[in-house]
């Protein structure tokens, strides 16, 4: 929930100055360090965050300045109040339960009308009068809002909670925003400001470019590096387009005119300074290479998924949360996903009808874990999961359905046992396991390779079956004697009675029963 010092420099350095998240070791002298605390002595910043704080302070010389850093002090009350707030209630949910908690509130609104309508035109038996009827017809009516109500409050604060965190996400920026501002107003020399002029002449000579194209029909342009601060609409005129490079610029938005190249098949616009991508970029169908990387984005329009023929996205080195719910439902001959270094805590479940997939890269992120219907992922060859840190602890067991898996990477992780499924692997010939607290298989087996491992956990897996397989025989047999105990059992209890009501009875001539031979 603190900020995070790739996408927040400055707050997470001032933050990390104050008493309340800065590190503290209490001592025997400090029960009244919080009330003496001086924002112009700052205490001592945490070791383990020291090269972060050196990096932006290299930067940045003037943090150091005590008045300037009472001043940004000040400027972000705001946000550790909110943090404070955040933290009482709660972990942000997955943009997947958000998704389908909304999903479930429609339902749950639109099962409450029906049910409603259904009450209003319920015909009165007539053994009750109008008044009576009324009444258990409001009943009836109080009885359905109430539950539905207990149903939709769950649904709200969970979809609130999302809201909540998404804000507090948006507090964050604009306190990065201010304190940059208070930081060039303390006399900090911002060396773009200087080539405003050649950006404006750069951007002129480019929209000459994009004109001459339009008139020849040209299908390749190449605007890298020209240090381009926005993108005139002329180029939105240019049908005939093929490729469109506009990496390693200036760029903070992308024009919806976008959608005007239809024969664009491939689009970088990747090391700009993007926010969001518009929504029109769905309507470049025949779009096979689009790559997005180095920019700040958090989030990946839903439209994208509009983009069937696409082959290879590269989203990484963003601030992306999460991907959109039905990605994998759409794109369907999507071979190469690159969404490293992001924040993206889990993966929708649809990526896993990505049929055509072979190279997923996920290190670097938040994830808690893989969807149960990973293994669907047949053609995948290689699978890059390393550092996602203190997230990941586990694999499902359908993880070895993977039969294609060459290169795998989960490195810098949590995960402390393999599944069980883990030696069906027999293509896998390239394995990470480094920095993780694995104790199946056990170190030994680790430090001979994948080999080694694969032939453990195979072998591991034939132990299991075996031993389900004899548990499931003397089950069964246990079954069988059992019910031949209780069909015995029961025989005999019917000849008992029948002797019993025999000898208890008085012997009647009538009785041509009891003249039978036993």
């Amino acid at each position: 929930m603190d900020p995070n010092p790739g996408s927040f420099p400055i707050l997470s350095y001032v933050m990390s100055r104050l008493p309340s998240f800065g590190p503290r070791t209490p001592t025997a002298g400090t029960s009244h360090s919080h009330s003496h605390f001086d924002v112009e002595q700052p205490p001592p910043s945490d070791p383990s965050s020291s090269s972060s704080s050196s990096s932006i302070v290299g930067q940045m010389p003037n943090l150091t300045d005590p008045k300037l850093l009472a001043s940004m002090t000040r400027a972000i009350s705001d946000v550790s109040q909110a943090r404070s707030v955040l933290k009482l209630i709660g972990a942000r949910p997955t943009h997947e339960e958000v998704d389908d908690a909304k999903a479930k509130l429609a339902d749950l609104e639109a099962h409450l009308s029906r049910q409603l309508e259904e009450i209003v035109v319920l015909p009165r038996p007539p053994e009750i009068d109008e008044p009576r009827w009324r009444a258990h017809l409001a009943d009836r009516e109080k009885t359905c809002k109430e539950s539905a109500e207990k149903e939709r409050r769950v649904l709200k604060s969970l979809i609130q909670l999302d809201q909540m965190h998404d804000d507090y996400e948006k507090l964050l920026k604009d306190a990065e925003k201010r304190l940059v501002k208070i930081y060039e107003d303390h006399g900090d020399d911002d060396n773009d400001n200087n080539n405003d002029g050649a950006g404006d002449d750069v951007n002129e000579q480019v929209e000459g470019i994009l004109q001459e194209a339009y008139g020849k029909g040209v299908e390749r342009i190449d605007l890298s590096g020209k240090r381009l601060k926005y993108l005139p609409e002329a180029f939105g005129r240019i049908p005939a387009l093929v490729v469109l490079d506009l990496s390693t610029n200036r760029l903070s938005v992308i024009p919806d005119s976008i959608s005007g190249l239809q024969n664009l098949e491939e689009l970088n616009i990747s090391s700009n300074v993007l926010e969001s991508l518009p929504d029109s970029i769905g309507l470049l169908q025949k779009l096979k290479f689009l790559n997005v990387s180095g920019n700040k984005l958090s989030a990946l329009p839903d439209s994208l998924s509009q983009c069937r023929l696409l082959v290879e996205l590269d989203a990484s080195f963003n601030s992306l949360t999460y991907l959109p719910t039905n990605i994998g439902y759409e794109l369907l001959n999507l071979q190469k996903l690159l969404i490293q270094l992001n924040k993206i805590r889990s993966l929708p479940s649809s990526i896993c009808e990505m049929k055509s997939l072979r190279y997923l890269d996920a290190h670097f992120n938040e994830l808690h874990g893989l969807p149960i219907a990973i293994g669907k992922l047949t053609n995948l060859e290689a699978l890059n999961l390393s550092s996602n840190f203190s997230d990941l602890k586990e694999l499902p067991e359908t993880f070895g359905d993977l039969i294609n898996l060459r290169e795998l990477d989960l490195g810098n992780n949590q995960i402390h046992a393999l599944p069980d499924t883990f030696g069906r692997l027999e293509n896998l010939t390239k394995l990470n396991l480094e920095q993780n607290p694995l104790e199946v298989p056990p170190s030994e087996i680790v430090n001979q390779g994948v080999q080694a491992i694969k032939s453990f956990m195979a072998q591991r897996w034939i132990d299991i079956l075996a031993e389900e397989e004899r548990k499931s025989t003397h089950e069964l047999q246990e079954q069988g004697q059992n019910g031949w105990l209780t069909r015995s059992t029961s025989w005999l209890k019917n000849v008992s009675e029948n002797v019993t009501e025999m000898i208890m009875s008085p012997r009647s001539p009538k009785d041509a029963y009891l003249d039978q031979q036993l």
